[in-house]
């Protein structure tokens, strides 16, 4: 645990400060492709680090992980899934280069089209089988182990 000790500004005390990782959630969106293929829903990100990514994003304070993934399917997809389930948690400290963070991955379904919005610069649906092979974080490992659970 990484900790610092600080003067508080009320009484003057020491107040130890505790860094801890930061929740995510990330959602993998089955949805058929138009030629009725299983396929993925991915995004461009909008900002750093930059590449195709699942949907994703920050807890906010208040939220379950369940509704971060609703949240962040419709903001960044503008897609409403149905049938999430939780797939996994992946915590390694350097999935995501900009802090520490740690995600839950959920799985869920939806129709449509998707457009890419928030910090989403695109929405697309790939193929299962043709999925881009330098994913940003660690969503390769995560895509590899969904796909090894649907086996």
């Amino acid at each position: 645990m990484i900790n610092r000790t600080l003067q508080c500004p009320h009484c003057g005390g020491a107040v130890t400060e505790y860094k801890t990782p930061t929740p995510t959630a990330d959602i993998i969106i089955e949805i058929p492709t138009p030629d009725g293929a299983p396929g993925i829903v991915l995004i461009e990100r909008k900002y750093e680090p930059y590449g195709w990514a699942l949907p994703g994003g920050f807890m906010e304070y208040g939220e379950t992980l369940e509704t971060t993934a609703r949240r962040e399917a419709k903001e960044e997809t503008d897609l409403v899934i149905t049938g999430l389930h939780q797939l996994h948690t992946f915590s390694n400290p350097s999935r995501d280069p900009r802090k520490h963070t740690l995600t839950t991955v959920f799985v869920a379904q939806a129709t449509g089209t998707p457009v890419g919005g928030d910090d989403a610069a695109k929405a697309r649906i790939f193929p299962i089988d043709q999925l881009p092979k330098d994913l940003v974080f660690d969503h390769n490992e995560i895509l590899e182990y969904y796909l090894r659970s649907r086996s």
